[in-house]
C-alpha cells in the first residue's frame, strides 16, 4: 500500500471515526487509481506532481469501463478529500481535481415498499412459528423472532444498517420509548420507537434468554457464541423473507429506511422532522423524498 494512502486512512480511522463501511469505500477508490496509475507508468503516482490531465485520463478510464456516473463521483470524492488533507497539512501545493467536470450525478427516487408491501415482509419472519407443518422439523424460534424485531426496529425508526447492528442493549429504553442511536460521524440521537417493534424485542430478548448485560448487542448472529449481528447477515435474511413474502428480492435494508422516510410523509409529518428521525445532516438530503410524497398524492 502507498504510504501516503495509508497516512490518510490512519487520519480517517483516528481523528474523524468513520464507519468501516465508509474506510472501505476510500481505501478502495484510492487503491483502484494506484493499481490504474502503476500499470500504465511501472511505478506508483508521485501524488503532489500529479496534474489535472493525469484525473482526466482516470475520469475516461473509468467512463470506458462501464462505471455509473453515481460510483465515478465517489471515486473522485475519495481523491478530493485525500488531496484536501495533505493541502492543508501544508504537504502538498494544490488540489489537481478541483476544476474537472465530472458526469452529472443525475436524479434517482429511491425504492421503497408500499404500507402493504411492508406488512407482508413484517409477517414473514414468523409464519414458521404461526404455522410450523411439520412438527418433527420445527425451526429454531430464536432467529426468526430476532429477525421479526429486526425488520420492525429498522422500520419503525428508519434506522440504517450500521446503526442497527451497533446498538447495545443500554441503548433501548423500553420504559421510555426511545433508542439512543449512534449516526455517521458518531452523532447521537434519540429516536422514537413504536410499540410493535419494542414489543418484538422484547419478546425476542424473553424467548431466546437474551440480553445478560447492558453492553450486550441488541441482537446477536449467534447466541450460543453471544456474536452480535453484522450487515451482511441482515441483508441475507431480508433477501429470504422478501422472498418468502413474494417481493422484490432487490429491496436492501437501507430501502427499508426510504419506506419509513416516504411513509412518514404520506402521512402528513413534516420535513424537518424527519430529516432529524433519520439523522440527515442537510435538508437537501431528505428533500428527495418530497418527489415520492407528490408522486403518491398526484397518483391518488
Amino acid at each position: 500500500m502507498d504510504p501516503w494512502i495509508e497516512r490518510f486512512l490512519q487520519h480517517l480511522e483516528s481523528e474523524r471515526d468513520l464507519s468501516p463501511h465508509t474506510l472501505r469505500n476510500y481505501r478502495k477508490a484510492l487503491q483502484d487509481f494506484l493499481t490504474w496509475h502503476r500499470s500504465g507508468h511501472d511505478r506508483p503516482p508521485d501524488w503532489p506532481a500529479l496534474d489535472r490531465e493525469s484525473f482526466r485520463n482516470w475520469l475516461r478510464h473509468l467512463s470506458r469501463s462501464g462505471l455509473g456516473r453515481s460510483a465515478i463521483r465517489v471515486r473522485f470524492s475519495a481523491l478530493r478529500s485525500f488531496y484536501r488533507h495533505f493541502v492543508r497539512m501544508g504537504e502538498w501545493p494544490e488540489i489537481p481535481i478541483r476544476d474537472i467536470t465530472l458526469p452529472s450525478a443525475g436524479r434517482h427516487l429511491p425504492r421503497f415498499l408500499s404500507p402493504e408491501q411492508m406488512l407482508d415482509l413484517l409477517k414473514a419472519p414468523l409464519a414458521p412459528l404461526l404455522h410450523p407443518g411439520d412438527r418433527d422439523k420445527a425451526p429454531d424460534p430464536a432467529p426468526l423472532l430476532r429477525d421479526a424485531a429486526i425488520l420492525e426496529t429498522i422500520y419503525s425508526c428508519g434506522l440504517r444498517i450500521g446503526e442497527l447492528c451497533g446498538l447495545r442493549v443500554e441503548d433501548i429504553h423500553l420504559e421510555e420509548q426511545v433508542m439512543r442511536v449512534m449516526g455517521k460521524g458518531r452523532k447521537e440521537r434519540l429516536l422514537p420507537v413504536g410499540a410493535p417493534a419494542l414489543d418484538s424485542i422484547r419478546y425476542y430478548w424473553k424467548e431466546s434468554g437474551h440480553p445478560a448485560r447492558p453492553e450486550s448487542p441488541v441482537f446477536l448472529a449467534n447466541h450460543r457464541k453471544l456474536t452480535p449481528m453484522y450487515p451482511r447477515l441482515v441483508q441475507l435474511r431480508l433477501k429470504t423473507y422478501l422472498q418468502q413474502a413474494g417481493l422484490d428480492t432487490g429491496i436492501t435494508p437501507h430501502k427499508l429506511r426510504h419506506s419509513f422516510a416516504t411513509h412518514m410523509l404520506n402521512a402528513g409529518a413534516d420535513l424537518r422532522s424527519v430529516q432529524e428521525l433519520l439523522g440527515h445532516a442537510h435538508l437537501a438530503t431528505t428533500q428527495i423524498y418530497t418527489h415520492l410524497s407528490t408522486d403518491k398524492i398526484l397518483s391518488d
